[in-house]
């Protein structure tokens, strides 16, 4: 009987080590900075530090502040053309340009009705995902006409992460994981088993909980574990097959080995 238990055992080593997703580490780079929030397919990086978002590329620096509407809470650089920065505090987004110029300013204190947002994401044209914390509803909001494309049913549960891509938005809530299509219609609802942090790229969803990256491929149910050990987890970012883990100073790129 212990021999056959010893071989059970292996087996389901053997099958839970199939299911990993192998990481490589490419390469490391020396960063001081608050937060990061996005690298593009040029390697443009964008960051914040002392309350300044910063885009960094070929070394060449380009900077935005605006003290007055206090702590940036999120940005977030999906479209490079229309990069959305967030100040709760203030309920308030400014949209900039690839030159970090102000091209829109939306302040949910003066529109009608008043919107109480939590959460910002981009979106396709001139809208973006907002979350209503008063309505507890996704918006689709084109923000040029002060108008809602598409709005969801109300959410069960404490919303703890987003993020979109032109044609869909994620939301990650304390009890499930939400997919919703531009028309503001729910595409799947997978329970949250302690997930924490979720990033999407290509349709493909990387989440975190506790130390740990999980991989949700396109079109999938299956969420695999990404075999990346010995490292504590501050941020994470994902382009294309490559996984970008920043902590301590240190930005750490990874290759993704996707069958």
């Amino acid at each position: 009987m212990k021999h056959l238990h010893y071989i059970l055992l292996l087996l389901t080593f053997s099958v839970f080590a199939q299911e990993n997703i192998k990481a490589e580490l490419k390469n490391k780079i020396d960063m001081k900075v608050d937060s990061i929030f996005g690298i593009d397919n040029f390697e443009a990086i964008f960051y914040t530090l002392n309350n300044s978002l910063i885009k960094k590329q070929d070394n060449k620096l380009l900077k935005y502040s605006n003290l007055q509407l206090g702590t940036i809470t999120s940005a977030n650089s999906f479209n490079p053309l229309k990069i959305n920065v967030f100040y709760k505090a203030f309920n308030t987004v400014t949209i900039l340009d690839n030159r970090l110029a102000e091209i829109y300013k939306i302040d949910f204190n003066q529109t009608k009705p008043y919107k109480n947002v939590s959460h910002v994401s981009t979106g396709s044209d001139s809208t973006i995902w907002v979350f209503n914390q008063d309505l507890m509803q996704l918006e689709l909001y084109k923000y040029k006409t002060n108008t809602i494309r598409a709005k969801t049913l109300p959410i069960e549960s404490n919303v703890l992460d987003m993020t979109s891509n032109y044609n869909s938005c994620w939301l990650l809530t304390k009890k499930f994981i939400y997919k919703y299509n531009y028309f503001g219609s729910l595409i799947s609802k997978t329970d949250n088993v302690g997930y924490t942090n979720i990033k999407e790229n290509n349709e493909n969803i990387v989440l975190k909980k506790d130390n740990t990256l999980f991989y949700l491929a396109k079109d999938t149910e299956t969420i695999k574990p990404i075999n990346i050990t010995n490292l504590l987890i501050s941020q994470f970012l994902v382009t294309n097959q490559f996984v970008y883990i920043y902590t301590d100073g240190l930005l750490h790129q990874y290759q993704l080995k996707l069958k």
